[in-house]
Formats: C-alpha cells, sequence, structure tokens
C-alpha cells in the first residue's frame, strides 16, 4: 500500500496533551458539582456563560415566551425538519419487535424492548446554536416512548435561545434546562437539590462534554462519545475541487479541532482541493475558526486506487464520510467503520446534520469501529424473560442444567436445577449430585 500525506494534522502527541488537559478540569468540575451541587453549577455558570438566573429550568410560561420569539418561517423549518427526523425514527421503532418464542415443549423465551426510564439531551450552544440537536436526541427519545426527558442548553447572549427551546418543546422535552457545558451534564447525570439525576446522557458537544460524559459513565449510561465533529471525502476525479473543499470547510468551521480529511487517489484533485481550501477560507466568514481547524487537524492522503481508499478510510473511522467517486454504491458495500455516509454529489453532511431525517450524533475519535449514531434503539434496553410452562419440561431442562452446573463445580447452582427435577420429574437426585 502506498499513501502519500499531502498535508498532515498537528501530531498525535501534541493532541494526547491538549486531551490531558481537558480531562483533568472536567474531573475537577465534576467532583465539585457533586460535592456542592446547584451552588457549583452556579457559580460555573457564571463563570463560563455570565448567566445566574433564578431557576435554570424554564417554567410553562417561559418555554411558551421563547417560542412566540420564532418567526413564522423558522417555525416552518423547525416543524419540516422534525416531521423528516421523526417519520426515520418511527421506522427505526417499528423494525425493532419484542418476540417469543418455544424453543422446546413448555420451554417459552422472549424479550421485550423497554425505554430507558429518564434521559438528559445536551444541546450545544455556544459558538453555534445547534437547533438540530434538540431534534435529534429529544424527539428520538420521544418516538422511543422515554417517559422523562429532560433537555439543556446554554443560554445565547445571556438568555434562552428561542429556536433550541422551541425544538425541545415541539421534539417532547419534559423539563427545559437553561446551562451549558460541564455543569449541564454533570448536573443531569448527578443529580443537585433541584434537579433529579437521569439514567442517561445523550448529545454531542465539544471536547469538555464529551470527556464529561466519558467520565460519567457507569454512573449513567450514554449514547456514544460524541466530541469534536470529524469530516472526511472520500473522492476521485469525477468530483471538483470546489465541490470537496466546500465540504471539507462545512464541517471545520465546528470548532478549532475539527478534523477534517480528503482521501484520494487523483494527485491533481488533492493539490486542486488544497488551493481552493486557501480560495474558500479568504471570504469564509467563519474562516477564524475553519482555518485553526484546517491548519492544526486537516489531512490530505493520496492513495493508489479506490481499494486502500477503502482501507484508509476505514482504518480512520470518522463521523461523517462524504463519498463522491465512480462507485458510491461499492464504499457502501465495503465500508464497516464510519459514523454516517453521505452518497453522492447531490448529498452532503448538512442534510444529514439539518434536515433530512437521519441523526447528526455520530460516534467520532474512531469509535464507529465498535459504534453505530445515536437513533431510536439508543434509548431502548431488550430485555430477556423465560418461563417453563409444563413438568416434563422443567425436568429436561433441570438435568442438562444440573449436569452443566456441576461441570464448573458449582454445587449450589445445580441444586437450583436438582430440585425442579425432584419435584416436577418425580426423580430422587442427592443434594451436591448431577442429575443422571
Amino acid at each position: 500500500m502506498t499513501i502519500d500525506y499531502l498535508k498532515r494534522s498537528k501530531p498525535e502527541a501534541e493532541k494526547a496533551e491538549d486531551d490531558a488537559k481537558v480531562r483533568a478540569s472536567v474531573e475537577a468540575a465534576l467532583a465539585d458539582i457533586e460535592a456542592r451541587g446547584d451552588d457549583a453549577v452556579r457559580e460555573m455558570s457564571a463563570r463560563f456563560d455570565s448567566y445566574e438566573p433564578a431557576s435554570f429550568r424554564l417554567s410553562a410560561s417561559e418555554v411558551e415566551a421563547a417560542m412566540q420569539k420564532v418567526g413564522a418561517r423558522d417555525m416552518q423549518d423547525i416543524t419540516f425538519a422534525q416531521a423528516q427526523i421523526r417519520r426515520f425514527a418511527e421506522a427505526q421503532r417499528a423494525s425493532m419487535t419484542d418476540i417469543e418464542i418455544e424453543t422446546l415443549p413448555g420451554v417459552v423465551l422472549g424479550h421485550r424492548n423497554i425505554p430507558v426510564q429518564s434521559v438528559g439531551c445536551y444541546v450545544p450552544g455556544g459558538k453555534f446554536p445547534m437547533v438540530a440537536s434538540a431534534h435529534m436526541s429529544v424527539l428520538t427519545a420521544s418516538v422511543a416512548g422515554v417517559p422523562r426527558i429532560i433537555a439543556s442548553a446554554p443560554p445565547v447572549d445571556g438568555a434562552p435561545h428561542p429556536a433550541i427551546v422551541t425544538a425541545m418543546k415541539l421534539g417532547g422535552a419534559h423539563e427545559i434546562y437553561v446551562m451549558g457545558g460541564i455543569q449541564a451534564v454533570g448536573a443531569m447525570a448527578l443529580g443537585t437539590e433541584s434537579i433529579d439525576p437521569v439514567h442517561m446522557l445523550v448529545g454531542p458537544g465539544n471536547a469538555f462534554v464529551a470527556e464529561a460524559k466519558r467520565q460519567l459513565y457507569g454512573r449513567v449510561g450514554i449514547d456514544l462519545f460524541a466530541g469534536p465533529t470529524e469530516t472526511m471525502v472520500i473522492a476521485d476525479e469525477t468530483v471538483d475541487a470546489e465541490l470537496c473543499a466546500t465540504d471539507l470547510l462545512g464541517q471545520a468551521e465546528h470548532g478549532y479541532n475539527s478534523p477534517a480529511c480528503l482521501v484520494t487517489n487523483s494527485r491533481k484533485l488533492a493539490n486542486e482541493t488544497m488551493a481552493e481550501v486557501e480560495r474558500l477560507l479568504r471570504i469564509l466568514p467563519t474562516s477564524g475558526t475553519a482555518s485553526a481547524s484546517w491548519q492544526d487537524y486537516g489531512d490530505v492522503i493520496l492513495c493508489d486506487s479506490h481499494d486502500e481508499m477503502l482501507a484508509v478510510a476505514n482504518d480512520l473511522a470518522y463521523e461523517h464520510v462524504q463519498v463522491m467517486t465512480d462507485r458510491d454504491d461499492w464504499f457502501l458495500e465495503n465500508m464497516h467503520s464510519y459514523g454516517a455516509l453521505f452518497l453522492g454529489p447531490r448529498t452532503n453532511v448538512a442534510n444529514g446534520d439539518k434536515v433530512i431525517g437521519t441523526n447528526h450524533t455520530l460516534p467520532t475519535k474512531r469509535a464507529g469501529r465498535y459504534t453505530g449514531g445515536l437513533w431510536v434503539g439508543k434509548f431502548l434496553k431488550t430485555h430477556s424473560y423465560q418461563k417453563v410452562t409444563t413438568d416434563e419440561a422443567a425436568a429436561l431442562i433441570g438435568e442438562y442444567g444440573s449436569r452443566l452446573c456441576m461441570l464448573e463445580g458449582f454445587v449450589g447452582h445445580a441444586e437450583q436445577c436438582n430440585i425442579r427435577v425432584r419435584r416436577h420429574g418425580g426423580r430422587n437426585v442427592p443434594f451436591g449430585a448431577a442429575a443422571e
């Protein structure tokens, strides 16, 4: 395999050093929230967001007042997006069925899909108020049937963001809070004097939010590690540099540490795309952020073939993967590690982020190797059950169970089986012996 990095992001050691600093800050903040509850949350909100309301939870009248500030066109756009996301989530939910089968006469096994009972949905709103994140988490949890959905987003310009509040309310949130960052996810997960803790945290966020979720995992469930956004463009000479550069910078503007990667088998396209990126950065209003990401986290990888492009893409397992080649369906069939695929030049990551219907909370930092993104199934727990309905089945399964327990040395386990053999099979199995 011949792979040539025409542009490379900063060394992994420097990235690891950045991660270590974030880890220490988050650990201290979460310990403070756990120790001091509402007081810690209030101090962090004042320090980071300059926001100290009487209550972080919005009342029904405050929610209504925020919704009244949303213009008619914005309201129409929000409801259109939610309709698309709801339609796909409902189809996904319908695909997950409860089952019950009789595996042997008198032996009934099954499973039920039960919603998580309480979920905290974080909606980012620092650099950009991410209205769409409310659809992706709150609405999807609602379709799954979660009975308590709380949602939190930071203030924008010192007040609740009307469109975010609207999206939360229309999506089905039962409690809406105006809190950002570590203090929001920490309060929702750990609980405070005024906030009951949840069973699960979901939603994207910056490096601090992602690290907070990582440290809280185990205390609560999480959807996945969704840190700073990543985008990869897989392209050959069927598309042009302007399209590739636009799709790279369209995600690099998220933050100063948002990886953007071009994987191509065309040196001409690679060089032209790098030049086009520099041209666009001179006119892009968000170039201050996008250029920092491109400088420190941008890669251009030149491969010999489509097979090499596929291997590189699967190894890096990026969050968003835009495929624009002469064989897009081949990549769909052979890609196995990624967040979401965007196939063909007519689609793009922004469609997926905002409106098309799939979920935009996706795995980053190579987590696509072992998990997919947020979807309705993340809010459901599949629980199995069993029942034995006849004496004959109890005795038969008991005999096998008894011997297999004794094989492992578990005498007490075996006796659980033996008592059923004695009672339902009419056989006297001595205590501490295996059924014969």
